[in-house]
């Protein structure tokens, strides 16, 4: 392991974190708020840390990453962006513990969207902007952008987009890897200033409507209000909202593709089809268990139902409405979509749709294997056979999202916390949610979880945001020896 490199490049990703800084320092002075001063100091300490890790460890050039080193960097490089992305928070004085802050920073980073804070909107507008920013930095991926911007890392690269986007077969769409990674940043960029464009018809302010693209895009969640989505109560806005949230959703090589102008992209990727299927499906059912028992009117009924479940798939994790008053039924049916997740190869969290697929393929190749012993079968994605490999790491996966959702919440819950919030908790933040049930539901925040139950929930959220494998892999002992 290249300890001298490894901290380099950590001290890269710190100077691109300072100057991503820099654009919110710019909001905070246009408003004259009381966010200049910290995010000055912040901005000064990242640069001169950063600054300090690439000068004093920089090495030659190297034409080559392992894969153990392209899963350090992404899982120490996380942790500090996530710690320095917190220093705004802290020095601030809004956040008089810096747990607080910490939880908050990596919350956005990771896209998962829970907070602490009882009162977001009285926030300065220049820690508000970095609040929802780093959301959008989080998103595609800090790693992924720098190798888009860092052609010394030479064909090194795929390690790190490997281990920051780690599908089970991950996209390639040019031949180089910073290639592609500068081109899923153009189809971000373009898709999020569509979103402010249309927001801004319906009447929202460019800051709104900026940050509530910056936290749709990522599926983060975060919302410069205190009710979310709910405050402005406007059909167009969820509307708009929903479509984007959707998009978001599926995997930005069909958005790519679509932009090329094969406008089947979408409708012949089987997972695609899958994930719109399970969003339609799962609407329906809600909706009319919500009918007569919650909304008087069918129209309420699906505009509510629609929102939360496409908010929850997505892992957005906005809220339009209070889901935990709803009947039971769709209570559960919310809390399974919390596990469920996005497309590969977007920006959402979860288990993710391609595995869900292929362990249902799986399932039923076993079952039809009992009937017909003797018959070779394959399981097939968009109509190419699945390696054995490949399942084999999906069921692994699948196995330790459960088993670690299962020991998160009965440590929770032995730190004090009761049990429907333990689960709702760890749920959300394994799957970059943001809301959970019980304490943290949607019309709550996570500030009154205890100091040891917020650490451990950061590590949720760290392992989520990373697909587990890149985090635990860490604790490995077999990963440190040579």
């Amino acid at each position: 392991m290249r300890w001298r490199f490894i901290i380099s490049i950590t001290g890269i990703l710190l100077l691109f974190l300072s100057l991503a800084m820099a654009l919110s320092l710019l909001v905070g002075l246009y408003y004259r708020d009381q966010s200049v001063i910290p995010l000055l100091k912040s901005i000064g300490t990242t640069a001169v840390a950063g600054a300090s890790c690439f000068f004093i460890f920089r090495e030659s050039r190297i034409d080559h990453i392992s894969q153990r080193e392209g899963m350090a960097i992404v899982a120490i490089g996380w942790t500090v962006i996530g710690f320095f992305g917190a220093l705004p928070f802290y020095l601030s004085g809004f956040f008089p513990e810096f747990v607080n802050a910490f939880f908050e920073s990596v919350s956005g980073f990771t896209t998962t969207g829970s907070s602490i804070l009882n009162d977001i909107e009285s926030l300065p507008k220049g820690l508000l902007f970095w609040r929802s920013f780093i959301q959008w930095i989080g998103g595609m991926g800090i790693i992924v952008l720098s190798v888009a911007i860092l052609p010394f890392l030479g064909v090194g690269g795929m390690q790190l987009y490997k281990a920051e986007v780690p599908s089970p077969v991950p996209d390639k769409l040019k031949p180089r890897i910073s290639e592609t990674a500068k081109l899923l940043w153009k189809v971000y960029a373009l898709i999020s200033i569509a979103e402010v464009v249309l927001l801004m018809i319906g009447g929202m302010d460019l800051f709104d409507a900026a940050c509530h693209a910056f936290t749709t895009m990522p599926t983060g969640g975060f919302s410069t209000r205190n009710t979310s989505i709910a405050h402005y109560n406007s059909v167009y806005f969820d509307s708009v909202i929903i479509f984007f949230m959707l998009l978001a959703g599926i995997n930005f090589s069909l958005h790519y593709q679509m932009l090329k102008g094969e406008t089947l992209a979408f409708w012949r990727d089987s997972e695609c089809r899958f994930f719109i299927g399970v969003v339609i499906f799962l609407t329906i059912i809600v909706s009319f268990n919500l009918y007569g028992s919650t909304y008087r009117s069918l129209g309420e009924a699906f505009r509510y139902g629609l929102f939360q479940v496409v908010s929850i798939v997505t892992t957005t994790g906005y809220a339009t409405a209070d889901y935990e008053q709803w009947p039971a039924m769709a209570q559960i049916i919310i809390f399974f979509c919390m596990f469920i997740g996005a497309s590969a190869g977007s920006t959402g969290g979860g288990m993710k749709c391609i595995r869900i697929m292929l362990s249902f393929k799986y399932c039923y190749k076993e079952l039809f294997s009992l009937i017909h012993p003797h018959a070779v079968t394959h399981i097939k994605i968009g109509g190419k056979s699945v390696s054995e490999d490949v399942i084999r790491s999906i069921l692994g996966f699948l196995a330790l999202y459960i088993a670690l959702f299962v020991i998160c919440s009965i440590i929770l819950a032995g730190i004090g916390v009761d049990f429907m919030t333990s689960l709702g908790a760890v749920a959300s933040s394994i799957g970059n949610i943001g809301p959970g049930f019980g304490m943290v539901g949607p019309v709550e925040n996570y500030s009154q979880i205890p100091v040891a139950g917020k650490w451990l929930l950061i590590w949720c959220m760290l392992l989520g945001r990373l697909e587990i494998y890149t985090v635990i892999i860490l604790i490995v002992p077999e990963f440190w020896r040579k």
